[in-house]
């Protein structure tokens, strides 16, 4: 089916630290390039070149799970650039550490903003460290797109008109997978360990949404700063739980599980896409492990990832010529997505692109992406993706079953998805 209903807008979330205290009150962008005929601001444009940057945990607790993302979209730059760019102009991707502390946010955008002159804010990644900077952004009319969350605060285009969604939201995460384990398995008790912000309270409102709300025997929190859960994990077991949700980070999913298996405990494991990445997983896992204890895994997904996917093979081969050989896994393929996805939206937003070309090219509907099914960004939404797959673990191989599900982050039910997933074209570059 096509789904039309469009999400609620969400109420804004908090800013972790305040924003005067580092200075970080709206001001006029320095190095503005404003045209003379006020057709809009093209900082960071030059007559070759466009330059973004992103912030993003390459140290710290997220680092490990996460630190791929920015060098694969710097590959896929890269890949682009050698073609000839975007519209005559190649693709500058300026990369900061900001170590998953939002305070640490705040001063690397502030310097991307300021000194570096971007264009746009690119796939900034987490919920409360983007959080520290969301009113930044907007408040100096900066294009804050493709966010590396699935926080429904991305999507609140009369609050937050330049920022725009990248993941599929918890909530509809939530309500795919609790409709998945209703249909498909056999489980009686369910139970769910989240991540103690949005993450976890979105996903939560997701799977109430279908399960009910007494639908949850247990519900479990973690902290990214303690990694011990065996007392969450212990309470699960002891509730019964035979069908667990994760809304966990890969590092938390694997700790998780591995805490599971030492107490004994047997269950089936269903995540969110944030932390449901196989390879990623078997890295904190162990390969001699992980093959038991992922087999039957079940997570949710919205890019091109099955291994005979044309999308994936070209990433694939991307990767091998301008990574440096680094790994392949659903980091490699997000961060390509969303470097071609930025490309798509550049080469729509004009010859001589503005900040304002660029957003409304976003919200023209014209920018598909490369993922399972279409983007659905328009002026009323800013939300990425309005479905997911359902992948499993088997003998190893992490793969979609069954159909694409479409729903909302409100009282939508969950449906079939018809349409048809992004088709592989141009050899991956974008045309206007």
């Amino acid at each position: 089916m096509s789904l039309t209903t469009r999400r609620p807008r969400a109420a804004a979330a908090p800013v972790l630290v305040p924003l005067l205290a580092l200075g970080l009150a709206a001001c006029s962008v320095p190095g503005s390039t404003a045209t003379d005929d006020g057709g809009g601001d093209a900082t960071g444009v030059t007559d070759s070149t466009v330059t973004v940057g992103t912030h993003t945990p390459l140290t710290g607790p997220a680092a490990a799970g996460y630190s791929s993302i920015s060098a694969a979209a710097t590959a896929y730059f890269a890949y682009l650039n050698e073609k000839g760019g975007i519209n005559g102009r190649t693709i500058e991707y300026v990369v900061k550490d900001d170590g998953y502390n939002p305070a640490n946010t705040q001063t690397v955008v502030r310097e991307l903003v300021q000194e570096d002159e971007v264009f746009a804010i690119l796939n900034g990644l987490g919920t409360p460290t983007h959080s520290a900077v969301l009113d930044y952004l907007d408040q100096n009319e900066v294009p804050d797109l493709f966010v590396a969350s699935g926080s429904t605060s991305w999507d609140q285009p009369e609050e937050y008109p330049w920022t725009f969604a990248f993941n599929t939201d918890y909530v509809v995460e939530g309500k795919a997978l609790a409709h998945y384990a209703q249909e498909e398995l056999d489980g009686t008790t369910y139970c769910v360990l989240g991540q103690d912000d949005d993450f976890g309270e979105e996903f939560q409102q997701g799977l109430e949404a279908v399960l009910g709300a007494d639908g949850l025997a247990s519900v479990q929190t973690y902290s990214v700063s303690n990694q011990d859960v065996s007392a969450q994990i212990g309470a699960m077991q002891a509730a019964g739980c035979d069908t667990n949700f994760l809304a966990t980070v890969n590092g938390f999913t694997a700790l998780a599980l591995g805490t599971a298996a030492k107490l004994g405990y047997q269950a089936r494991w269903l995540s969110s896409s944030s932390g449901g990445d196989y390879p990623t997983l078997a890295g904190f896992l162990g390969e001699d492990v992980a093959p038991l204890l992922l087999e039957g895994f079940v997570s949710t997904n919205y890019l091109s990832f099955s291994p005979d996917d044309p999308w994936v093979a070209h990433f694939r081969e991307v990767n091998g010529e301008y990574n440096d050989g680094a790994p392949f896994d659903g980091n490699t393929v997000y961060g390509m997505s969303v470097a071609y996805t930025f490309a798509e939206a550049l080469a729509r937003a004009g010859d001589d692109p503005t900040r304002e070309s660029l957003v409304e090219a976003l919200q023209s509907g014209d920018v598909v992406g490369a993922g399972i099914m279409p983007l659905g960004f328009s002026a009323d939404s800013h939300s990425a993706y309005d479905g997911v797959g359902i992948t499993v673990v088997a003998s190893g191989v992490q793969d979609y079953v069954g159909p694409v599900y479409a729903t909302d982050s409100a009282d939508g039910p969950v449906e079939d998805f018809t349409g048809d997933p992004v088709p592989f074209e141009n050899d991956g570059v974008p045309q206007p």
